[in-house]
């Protein structure tokens, strides 16, 4: 049951790329701009974004590489809290990137729809073809999945990056004067900042993908933080750019009366046809997520199952190194959501345990820095226990923020916490950690 070491490097960046840029810088710079309405610091949040989500790294980088297995942050739950939390981080973690899979699939099958003139209620099936076309590829072998993941991160830089070069270097029609009136922000000043934070913050998210094919890479020791170093420093590149390219071709007031700014300035600069241009780019950079959370999906339940807290089953590993029958129920589970338009209520409720589990995460430096001083630790946060305080009162913060601001479906998560407990005793198979593990190196 041991997953084939042959992903490098370039694989770790493109995982990081792929998974972490998605369709919310396209739209997220219109809910910047209305809370944070001056060019300084509409760019610099960015900036500040980009900095703790590589102290978020910097963390985690000590526990990948101390724990170098498949899995998620799941591994690190299990090892530092035990099995039922690492059920609950799994399991959520699971479902949740399943979830995403299919919302990141719905967008593209519409882009898809709309470019080509077909309804938009084909939308979910050719989501689902797409999510079929990927599995068959994905469950050949793992050098194949590595492959895929490198030219759709390379074609969605390349999208993204011909984005801002029109921004930048055409020259627009001046936009015509808003008929909408500019909406003032329901909050101001620091309460205003701590909004536009969470909301740059999440974009960020997607920058743990490395972590998920730890026991994969040639090089844990070295390759777990210089992907996620190195891929949060290109993605902070492009949204930092992308939004450069924004204000120089629209004054923020626009940016702020718009739900897809990406659009509006598309529109502005080649009219009727910027919204084609939008699609395009839609159409070129989502499959890179797709594959991304296909891939790490199938390590999370592996993984799970492995430790006897998933399906027996899903620990089948197919002739090219993937997890094969983990990715069919990945891909299954990914096409129920799609077929039934669920996913929407699971990632909302996912949110809560996304935001505990690095919370999990971050306490477990600290524990384990404590519980064991003496265990290897190949890469050591830099500027613990600081810089590693700092992002874990910065997700707790954030947990906080969204039981207060979403106490519906934080309620449900927490009930779903509550009944799990006796789920997971009924449902686990008691297999011991080996003492030592044959996936850290010596």
């Amino acid at each position: 049951m041991r997953l084939l070491r042959i992903l490098g490097l370039w694989f770790g960046l493109a995982v990081t790329v792929g998974n972490t840029i998605g369709g919310g810088i396209l739209r997220t710079p219109g809910s910047i701009a209305q809370l944070l309405p001056h060019e300084t610091f509409f760019v610099g949040i960015w900036l500040i974004g980009a900095l703790y989500a590589l102290l978020g790294a910097n963390a985690l980088s000590e526990l990948g590489t101390m724990l170098p297995r498949s899995g998620g942050q799941f591994i690190f739950a299990r090892h530092a809290f035990g099995d039922y939390a690492a059920f609950v981080v799994g399991w959520m973690d699971w479902i949740s990137t399943c979830a995403s899979t299919a919302a990141i699939g719905v967008v593209l099958g519409a882009s898809i729809s709309a470019v080509f003139g077909q309804p938009l209620s084909l939308g979910p099936h050719i989501a689902t073809a797409i999510v079929a076309l990927f599995t068959l590829l994905l469950v050949t072998g793992t050098s194949v999945g590595d492959g895929a993941q490198r030219l759709t991160s390379l074609l969605k830089a390349l999208a993204l990056m011909a984005l801002v070069a029109a921004c930048l270097f055409t020259r627009g029609q001046p936009p015509a004067p808003s008929t909408t009136a500019a909406v003032a922000p329901a909050v101001t000043g620091f309460a205003a900042f701590l909004l536009a934070a969470q909301a740059v913050i999440y974009t960020y998210d997607g920058w743990s993908a490395p972590i998920y094919f730890s026991e994969e890479l040639n090089n844990p020791d070295r390759d777990i933080p210089r992907s996620m170093f190195y891929g949060l420093a290109s993605v902070a590149l492009i949204y930092i750019l992308i939004n450069i390219a924004f204000v120089r071709a629209l004054p923020l007031s626009t940016l702020a009366t718009s739900e897809l700014p990406a659009a509006t300035v598309a529109s502005s600069l080649f009219g009727a046809k910027g919204a084609l241009l939008v699609r395009i780019v839609v159409i070129v950079s989502l499959p890179s997520a797709v594959n991304a959370c296909l891939l790490m999906a199938s390590r999370v339940i592996f993984a799970l199952s492995r430790d006897g807290l998933g399906l027996p089953n899903l620990t089948k590993i197919g002739r090219g190194g993937a997890p094969s029958l983990a990715l069919v129920a990945g891909a299954a589970v990914t096409v129920a959501f799609l077929q039934t338009g669920t996913f929407d209520q699971i990632i909302a409720i996912a949110a809560f345990f996304f935001v505990a589990s690095y919370t999990l995460s971050f306490m477990a430096v600290f524990l384990l820095r404590r519980r064991e001083p003496n265990a290897r630790r190949p890469f050591r946060a830099v500027g613990h226990p600081w810089t590693t305080g700092f992002v874990l009162v910065g997700s707790l913060a954030f947990l906080i923020s969204a039981i207060v601001s979403d106490r519906r479906n934080s309620a449900i998560a927490l009930g779903i916490l509550v009944l799990s407990y006796p789920v997971f005793r009924l449902a686990r198979q008691p297999l011991p950690v080996p003492s030592a593990d044959p996936y850290v190196s010596q």
